[in-house]
């Protein structure tokens, strides 16, 4: 008999500690978790194909590595240059989606000949909504926000993503990283729209319009018409894909902007970076090299406001979130770089995304040589 327990004791150690010794990283805020984000002083190419090898991913089949090409005019923008060898040994595909607002980055042919004339030249590229926009459902996901999260379609023909973000600042989210390539770089253009504004635009000045009715031809709800000679937008047939918006020559079909409450613009971002993350395996890989405090999107993005820190990587997006805001708190000798600098917080981003279980803010920084 004390045998027999003797044996059952045993049982209960080990499987209690295979359980303890799992990976945890994708815990919520609840958890004594810590993950693991790796660090290289040193921005180079080799680097940042180290990092990458680091997280010990195998991925197999079909990988994508979410970019961001550059506004046209962009000087911050990062070296494409720095993924040559991280796309030769993956032999993955650049992905982008196309932009709300109209420019050379809103429409799938100059968007990529925008991208090679930044250098973008070496690997294919695949604009994830050039054919279509496609919708998940949040039912179930605890959102706040969003029923339905809109994205370009071509990201299911993806088994794997590589996000790799240039870690900047941002007038809105206070910083862009992970969670923003993540929540902007997948969406669809309507799915940009419902996270910056509302689901269904408006008409600025309707006596500008010229009736050349590009907007009534390609809306695919028919949602358009003219109304007693007036350009008008039933918002009950709105599907809010923002399509007209880039047809119309006149620019008066905008986004419908509202005052939002605080923090809801980050939490808008989180929900749709959870959405992502929750649909396909995904490694992480934040660059934190041409620090200002506006985006990539900006054609007159200020120069950095700080040196460059380094390039970081993990499988857990709220931990390398957290570890990039504070190496450049540390760097700007503050405690909130980017509230100094722009005068918006992006922790928000990072409290939420803990606690819809994203990662934890728990970290461990292992520098490699």
């Amino acid at each position: 008999m004390k045998r027999i327990l003797t044996l059952i004791l045993v049982f209960f150690t080990f499987t209690s500690f295979n359980a303890f010794s799992q990976d945890k990283t994708t815990s919520n805020s609840e958890s004594d978790s810590v993950a693991i984000v790796y660090y290289i002083k040193d921005i180079t190419p080799e680097n940042v194909l180290k990092l990458y090898k680091a997280l010990g991913v195998d991925y197999k089949g079909k990988t994508g590595v979410k970019i961001h090409f550059g506004e046209d005019g962009n000087k911050n923008f990062l070296n494409p240059e720095l993924t040559r060898p991280l796309m030769q040994y993956t032999k993955a595909t650049w992905v982008e989606t196309n932009v709300l607002y109209v420019g050379k980055r809103r429409f799938t042919d100059t968007h990529i000949k925008l991208a090679k004339e930044h250098g973008f030249t070496f690997a294919p590229i695949d604009i994830l909504d050039s054919e279509a926009e496609a919708e998940y459902s949040t039912k179930g996901m605890g959102f706040k926000h969003y029923k339905k999260i809109k994205y370009g379609s071509h990201f299911d023909n993806y088994d794997n993503f590589i996000i790799y973000s240039h870690f900047k600042g941002h007038g809105s989210a206070g910083f862009g990283g992970a969670i923003k390539n993540l929540a902007m770089g997948f969406a669809s253009p309507g799915g940009k729209m419902a996270q910056h504004a509302s689901d269904v635009p408006v008409i600025s000045d309707a006596s500008k319009c010229i009736k050349c009715s590009n907007c009534i031809n390609n809306c695919p709800a028919n949602a358009l018409s003219f109304v007693e000679g007036v350009i008008t937008i039933d918002k009950d047939k709105c599907i809010g894909c923002a399509k007209c918006i880039a047809e119309c020559p006149k620019r008066i079909i905008k986004p419908e902007y509202k005052e939002l409450e605080e923090n809801v613009f980050l939490e808008r971002l989180v929900e749709y970076a959870c959405m992502f993350t929750r649909k396909k395996p995904m490694v992480f890989i934040n660059v934190l090299a041409n620090i200002s405090s506006s985006c990539d999107c900006s054609a007159r993005a200020p120069l950095p406001f700080t040196q460059d820190i380094g390039i970081l990587a993990s499988k857990d997006i709220v931990a390398i979130e957290q570890a990039s805001h504070d190496l450049v708190a540390k760097g700007h000798k503050c405690e909130d770089a980017f509230l100094k600098e722009s005068g918006v917080s992006g922790l928000g981003q990072i409290e939420y995304a803990q606690k819809l279980g994203m990662g934890t803010r728990k970290y461990k920084l292992v520098e490699l040589k």
